[in-house]
């Protein structure tokens, strides 16, 4: 690359390599006129160590020689980073797992001006676009799992940047982009995907390859970001061969998307979680992010206890019912927060809401009929109490075009209304029949201050609307329509239940 970063390449390597070092597969090279001996030597050692490490790598016998094996495996999907640092940083894991003691990062020679860790734990990602044949909710709900994989094992957390600058950035790019001759993407079957280490923060993949988000045909999307991410983490490439971070290209199964040697090189590097033990999913829930679910249901995690789980994490709905009892929804699962604060659950969604599907985009308690209301995707239900009213579900856009995949629902005291929030767009909404009202949807600039892709919103008894998106909240005052408050909702608003320090802490 042009820049002073270092790139990680996801590509299938041509065999024109191979072909330019057959002259090497002889220890003895014809000597011409000129030559210079000594650096004949050096060269013909650089590329023999270059092999073996190669080979290393992938489980080959280590003789240096560009055998039939060798050059087979050179044509494999793989990542295209030059493996020399992997053999050092897996003994260092290795190490630090069977001695018991944290490791020092190895300093690059080429780029020892830069960091290979970032030094915050909390960080942004953003996804700046994505192709067009995939559904915009599935590539983020994909990516989302993506980043969840690492902090689910590690002392990291990671916020969807709505539009902001943030910290690693996931783009589309056809052909060159700017990256330098040897990042231009080459269409279907070559380069795959290409990411920067710490701290640069970005993660390009080619928009001529074909991508899926399930297990058919295509390069699956969620396994190569899940690797990309690795990359911008700071992790190197790991000679296990059923690693996420292995140079391999992976393939979902059965077993868990992360081996034991990801977790311990991201431990290595950031920690263990602050809470509770390291959560692992198989690649078999990952399948179809149709309808996907980031927690397994009847699972319970061993040890730990999740009972604020959602606190220095994220939540991806919230509402309150008539005796100020908050609930909060998370993957397949949901809180109850009482009124003085204190939570209880995690309890399964479908437990208390028999016939909701495993997750759910938004939800709201009305207070004019007194039943709750779930939306996901282009579908809804309504329940009195855990009973589904007759009818539900049913098509949202039956009703009078509700959005497909609302960002948040809420019961909006005032007018006596539901209101569903979509991007930069409200639309107010009828209970019982969930009907549009006329001359909706409106821009979401009449409520001055309130953030696009809000994770929930509800009313409180005080008045204020309180609406949240990550780790952060901002409280609206419906008389003068305007945001009087924002900060850090965990170590904020008590009455969330968050009162842990070190929950707090870990939080903020």
């Amino acid at each position: 690359p042009e820049s002073d970063h270092r790139s990680i390449q996801l590509r299938i390597v041509h065999t024109d390599w191979p072909a330019a070092l057959q002259e090497f597969r002889h220890e003895s090279l014809p000597v011409l006129p000129g030559d210079d001996l000594d650096q004949r030597a050096s060269s013909a050692n650089q590329v023999l160590l270059s092999c073996r490490e190669f080979q290393w790598v992938y489980h080959l016998p280590p003789s240096g020689a560009l055998d039939a094996s060798t050059i087979r495996h050179m044509s494999l999907p793989r990542c295209g980073v030059n493996d020399l640092d992997s053999r050092s940083a897996w003994k260092d894991r290795v190490d630090s797992m069977l001695l018991g003691r944290a490791v020092r990062r190895r300093r690059r020679k080429r780029f020892s001006h830069q960091s290979g860790k970032w030094y915050k734990r909390h960080l942004t990602y953003r996804v700046v676009n994505w192709p067009r044949y995939l559904p915009e909710h599935q590539v983020r709900q994909a990516v989302k799992a993506a980043f969840e994989l690492w902090s689910n094992v590690s002392s990291l957390v990671f916020w969807e940047a709505a539009g902001d600058p943030a910290d690693i950035r996931l783009t589309f790019f056809h052909g060159d982009h700017n990256d330098g001759v040897d990042n231009a993407f080459d269409g279907p079957g070559g380069a795959l995907a290409h990411a920067f280490f710490p701290r640069r923060g970005e993660a390009h993949f080619d928009n001529d390859e074909r991508w899926s988000l399930d297990s058919g045909k295509g390069r699956n999307l969620f396994v190569v970001v899940a690797h990309e991410i690795g990359h911008t983490l700071g992790l190197e490439h790991s000679p296990v061969r059923s690693a996420l971070m292995s140079p391999y290209y992976k393939k979902l199964g059965k077993d868990f998307v992360l081996n034991w040697d990801d977790i311990l090189s991201v431990q290595n590097l950031y920690g263990k979680p602050p809470r509770g033990s390291v959560v692992q999913l198989p690649g078999k829930l990952f399948a179809h992010f149709q309808d996907w679910s980031q927690d397994l249901e009847g699972t319970e995690h061993q040890g730990g206890d999740h009972s604020s789980h959602y606190c220095w994490s994220f939540f991806d709905a919230i509402t309150m019912d008539l005796e100020d009892n908050l609930y909060i929804f998370k993957g397949g699962h949901y809180w109850i927060v009482s009124k003085g604060g204190n939570a209880t659950g995690p309890d399964l969604l479908r437990a208390m809401w028999p016939g909701l599907p495993s997750t759910i985009d938004a939800a709201a308690f009305s207070e004019e009929d007194g039943k709750f209301y779930f939306f996901k995707g282009g579908r809804c239900w309504r329940y009195k109490g855990s009973s589904l009213d007759a009818g539900f579900p049913q098509k949202c856009s039956s009703t009078g075009d509700l959005p497909r995949h609302p960002d948040t629902a809420l019961y909006f005291q005032p007018l006596h209304h539901l209101v569903l929030f979509k991007g930069p767009k409200y639309y107010m909404v009828r209970g019982e029949s969930l009907q549009v009202e006329p001359y909706y949807p409106r821009s979401l600039k009449d409520w001055g201050g309130v953030p696009a892709m809000a994770n929930g919103a509800l009313t409180r008894h005080d008045g204020f609307v309180y609406f949240f998106r990550n780790d952060q909240f901002w409280k609206f005052n419906p008389d003068t329509l305007r945001v009087v408050e924002s900060g850090k909702w965990a170590s904020q608003l008590g009455w969330l239940g968050c009162q842990d320090a070190a929950l707090n802490q870990a939080v903020v």
